[in-house]
C-alpha cells in the first residue's frame, strides 16, 4: 500500500502485522501445507486480508473466492488477483453479522471448502461466526479453522490486534460441535512461536511483532517444522480444526 493509504488505513496494526507476514514465505508456505488435506473444490477464504495465503491457493489450481470485512482489502484483492482465471471473486464479507446467508441468499450452501485463518478470535460471538460459516458450506463441506491458542498467552499482541480470547484444542472443536460440525482434525501449530510471542508481548510489552526476528523465524521454519513433528503438535501457538457439516 501506499504512504497515504497506510496513514487512511482503517486496520493499522492488523496491516502492519499482515505486510510483515508477506515477506514469510516459508511460514506461508508451512501453514498452507498445513491445511491443504482438508481443502478441495470451491474455497471461500474469509479474512483473505492482502492475500498472503490466497496465493498459494490460487497457485494449486483451488477456485477461490477471497474475502474480507474490510473494503480497503478487497480492493488490493482485486487489484492483485482479480485476473486469475482461477479467482471466482473478492467479495465484502462480515462474519459477525447475523443471518448472513438469509440477508445474502447467492452464498447459501454455495462453498466445498471454506477457510477462517486468524478470523474468529476477532469475533466476540464466536458461535455465530461458525454458524455462519456451516450455512455457506455445502453438504459434506469442510471448515477449517485456526485461531491463537492458549489464554496464558493473551498479551499487548493480541490487544492491538483485536483478539477477544485464545482457545486450545478442546474449545476449538467444541465451538465448532456446537454448530453441528463434525469435527475431522485439529492440532496445534507452531510450539516454537511461543516464545517469542511470550518474550515480546507479554515480559517486553512490545505492541507490534518485530520485523527482523519475524525474518530470522522465517528463514527457520524447516527447523521449527521438525519440532512440531516431534512434539507430536501437542502445544502450538496456534490451534487448527476441521469440521465437516453432515450431508
Amino acid at each position: 500500500m501506499t504512504a497515504t493509504e497506510h496513514k487512511h488505513s482503517t486496520d493499522p496494526a492488523g496491516l502492519q502485522t499482515l505486510e510483515q507476514f508477506a515477506a514469510a514465505g516459508h511460514f506461508n508456505r508451512w501453514l498452507f501445507q498445513t491445511i491443504r488435506p482438508w481443502c478441495k473444490g470451491h474455497l471461500l477464504e474469509v479474512g483473505s486480508g492482502i492475500g498472503n495465503l490466497s496465493s498459494f491457493f490460487l497457485e494449486n489450481q483451488f477456485m477461490l473466492t477471497a474475502s474480507d470485512l474490510r473494503e480497503e482489502y478487497c480492493r488490493i484483492l482485486q487489484q492483485k488477483f482479480g485476473g486469475h482465471p482461477q479467482l471466482e471473486g473478492v467479495v465484502h464479507l462480515d462474519l459477525s453479522e447475523p443471518g448472513i446467508t438469509s440477508n445474502r441468499p447467492e452464498l447459501a450452501n454455495r462453498f466445498d471448502t471454506i477457510i477462517a485463518l486468524n478470523v474468529v478470535e476477532h469475533i466476540e460471538d464466536d458461535s455465530l461466526a461458525i454458524l455462519n460459516c456451516r450455512q455457506m458450506l455445502k453438504p459434506g463441506g469442510h471448515l477449517v479453522v485456526l485461531v491463537p491458542a492458549w489464554q496464558f498467552l493473551y498479551n499487548q499482541f493480541d490487544k492491538e490486534l483485536g483478539h477477544f480470547k485464545r482457545y486450545t484444542r478442546r474449545s476449538l472443536k467444541a465451538l465448532l460441535a456446537q454448530q453441528q460440525l463434525e469435527v475431522t482434525g485439529s492440532r496445534y501449530f507452531n510450539a516454537v512461536g511461543i516464545i517469542g510471542w511470550w518474550l515480546d508481548g507479554t515480559l517486553l510489552r512490545k505492541r507490534m511483532i518485530p520485523p527482523k526476528q519475524l525474518q530470522v523465524f522465517n528463514k527457520l521454519v524447516p527447523l521449527v517444522r521438525c519440532i512440531d513433528t516431534l512434539s507430536f503438535n501437542a502445544i502450538g501457538l496456534s490451534v487448527i480444526a476441521a469440521g465437516r457439516k453432515p450431508i
